[in-house]
């Protein structure tokens, strides 16, 4: 599989001028967008304003991102595929770009990655080319096309390799957030982000093999296949923290998609304002899906049997609805298995319906007009206050956390009474303002907020770092896509949560979503091959059922053990951080982190500019300080680890603190540098 660099006997020139041409182009296409007249398109200024923004959008779309290729791939085609499949394109020679170019005439100039004539980039093989008789893939240094390698598919003479520029494109030094892998997609990954969008996938996928960059991929996929309907019920990507947020921003972007909104399981459900905190005993009960079950009961708690008729005056006429028909009317509306607030808003139409057919018995022709008043009289209204009280979903949490007696009701054969003491406040709080509320207490009040009206339901939601959500947090996740479908990412390795799931077939019942498919990724792309083989001597004692990883790279990568005495440990750490500087590339240091004041203060006596997690590297500052409990997710060319044996009793039990060792480990792509002082752990000596 030759790697072709430029000299004036290649076709290197012609690849460089149809990107100059391509680029042209998509500059003409936005210069067409911005010259749109619309001002007499519209019959008002409402639509004036919705296709001025569509407009907008479109302008925004076609920027040229600098530094990120216009096209990275080529395909010849023995045949000519057919126009529909094409994209109205003819020949049989097309550019695998990350969006749709074309030219003055209409024709491709690059074809965008999700359509489907460019599934063979990802797909095709030796065993079947899929009607491919070359695939080229480019090679850019600082965006400027630097090197093509070619790939005949149809002949026989021709080993099958690992692609040379596709190795250098992963193990490219990263400065800056999280980069798309468009280029490097392979063909397992490509069948998760082509799936359709009616099922929901969960990916079980071991480090590096590439499942967060699946999970946005996918998104944008979804977003090309069914535009109009995504764009109607909407989409979002939820992932662990603020930091990973930021650091994966940039890459739907990249690939087109500008409109995605991203956030934590805590922003979803922030009804109130977190200032406290639980203790892990209180949190996982909390987090039990029990918890659903005591708070529907507390909800339905407030409806009363009606004790009185209820009289509706009209004019000289009294029209009487006695309580054993409120009662009948009561239950009925109970069977339904509507939501607390839809019922509500239901029972005053229903008496006043069966006042009306009393004024129909009387002889009176009463129409829907009369029903709506009769609905909002005031006898009507004080039976609904009495019989049906609206519930706020807020202060009936602060009500169960903080009333012994009333949760003892709710919970009882449910919770046990060590339980209900568990998650019981030391002091009530007086009112929801001033309530300490917890993380956990907030998706508690989120489901006491669905059972009194339906959370509203997204199209797709991509869920990362899924191994860590207590059940609750499921289900308030679930509620989102309810009548949509989702795309589950994690690792069960890598579960660090108190209330970790250990299966994906729990985890998927909870989110409402039973029976999806479960993917596993074992093939990494990211962490070196020595250094996964070390990280998963861990697999046997905290996911015993997890297939290993394997690594595609050649490169083993940098990879050092180092024992200090504990007097030098800080000094030595600093030396390994001094090394990795020396090399390309972004650095983390991890550490336990109660370790972190004392290794911030020797980097910043050592002169050595660090970054916190979340900030961008730059030329000027690449050293990242990285406390364990934030690693997950990230990734850096080179890790220097602190003293694994910190990590592991930073953690309230051995196997969670050991799984955050392995996150830990995994987080390099081209070198780790282990410093210790104390002995590690035993899997690991």
């Amino acid at each position: 599989m030759p790697t072709h660099a430029h000299d004036q006997h290649n076709p290197l020139e012609r690849e460089r001028a149809h990107l100059a041409a391509s680029r042209e182009a998509l500059r003409a296409m936005r210069r067409d967008a911005e010259a749109l007249n619309i001002a007499d398109v519209t019959a008002n200024w409402v639509n004036a304003e919705v296709l001025q923004g569509e407009v907008e959008a479109r302008i925004k779309a076609l920027a040229d991102l600098a530094g990120t290729p216009l096209f990275f791939g080529r395909l010849d085609y023995l045949h000519a595929p057919g126009t529909d499949l094409a994209e109205g394109a003819a020949g049989e020679n097309f550019y695998i770009g990350r969006r749709h170019v074309h030219d003055a005439d209409g024709d491709p100039m690059v074809i965008d990655w999700r359509a489907p004539v460019s599934q063979p980039f990802y797909r095709a093989s030796k065993k079947d080319p899929m009607d491919l008789r070359l695939r080229r893939r480019f090679g850019y240094t600082g965006g400027q096309l630097t090197a093509y390698e070619d790939e005949h598919l149809t002949d026989p003479a021709e080993d099958e390799q690992h692609s040379k520029l596709l190795q250098a494109e992963i193990e490219r030094p990263r400065v800056g957030p999280m980069r798309d892998i468009v280029a490097t997609i392979q063909p397992e990954q490509d069948e998760i982000v082509r799936a359709g969008i009616g099922g929901t996938v969960c990916v079980q996928g071991a480090p590096g093999t590439g499942k967060t960059a699946v999970g946005l991929h996918r998104v944008a996929y979804l977003l090309y296949a069914h535009r109009e309907r995504l764009a109607r019920s909407g989409t979002l990507v939820i992932g662990p923290n603020r930091s990973f947020l930021h650091y994966i921003e940039q890459v739907l972007p990249a690939l087109g998609e500008l409109e995605v909104r991203q956030a934590t399981v805590d922003d979803l459900v922030a009804h109130v304002e977190v200032r406290g905190a639980d203790d892990a005993a209180a949190a996982t009960v909390k987090g039990d899906a029990r918890l659903a079950e005591v708070l529907r009961r507390a909800v339905w708690s407030h409806v009363r049997k009606p004790e009185e008729a209820c009289v509706v005056v009209r004019g000289s006429r009294r029209w009487r609805v006695p309580a054993y028909e409120i009662e009948e009317i009561v239950d009925e509306l109970l069977r339904r298995d509507i939501r607390y607030g839809a019922a509500r808003e239901a029972l005053p139409q229903r008496i006043a319906h069966a006042v009306l057919v009393r004024m129909e018995q009387a002889g009176e022709a009463p129409d829907d007009r009369v029903q709506d008043a009769v609905a909002r009289n005031a006898a009507v209204k004080a039976v609904v206050k009495e019989v049906w009280p609206p519930v706020d979903p807020a202060k009936l949490v602060l009500r169960l956390l903080g009333d012994a007696e009333f949760l003892a009701e709710q919970a009882e054969g449910i919770l046990t009474p060590e339980e209900q003491k568990t998650i019981l406040w030391a002091k009530p709080a007086r009112s929801v303002k001033s309530a300490k509320w917890s993380a956990a207490d907030a998706v508690l009040i989120d489901e006491a907020a669905d059972l009194v009206s339906r959370t509203h339901s997204l199209g797709h939601v991509v869920l990362d770092e899924a191994q860590d959500l207590s059940p609750m947090q499921y289900r308030a996740v679930g509620r989102r896509c309810s009548t949509g479908s989702a795309t589950i990412l994690g690792d069960i390795a890598q579960g660090t949560t108190p209330w970790s799931t250990d299966t994906w077939e729990e985890a998927l019942a909870h989110l409402g979503k039973p029976g999806a498919a479960i993917e596993e990724l074992t093939l990494g792309f990211r962490v070196p091959r020595e250094v996964i083989a070390y990280a998963s001597r861990l697999l046997p004692a905290i996911a015993p059922d997890l297939a290993e990883a394997t690594s595609i790279r050649d490169a083993a990568g940098d990879f050092a053990i180092r024992r200090v005495p504990a007097a030098e440990l800080d000094a030595a750490v600093i030396a390994a951080c001094r090394e990795a500087l020396a090399k390309e590339g972004s650095i983390g240091l991890i550490a336990a982190d109660a370790r972190l004041p004392a290794l911030r203060a020797a980097l910043d006596a050592a002169g050595l500019a660090v970054l916190s997690p979340g900030e961008e590297t730059s030329a000027e500052a690449r050293l990242t300080l990285v406390p364990a409990t934030l690693a997950k997710g990230l990734e850096y060319d080179y890790v220097v680890l602190d003293e694994p044996a910190a990590i592991v009793d930073g953690e309230p039990d051995e196997r969670t603190g050991l799984r955050r060792l392995y996150v830990c480990l995994t987080r390099p792509v081209s070198g780790l540098t282990v410093v210790h002082a104390a002995g590690l752990p035993e899997r690991l000596g």
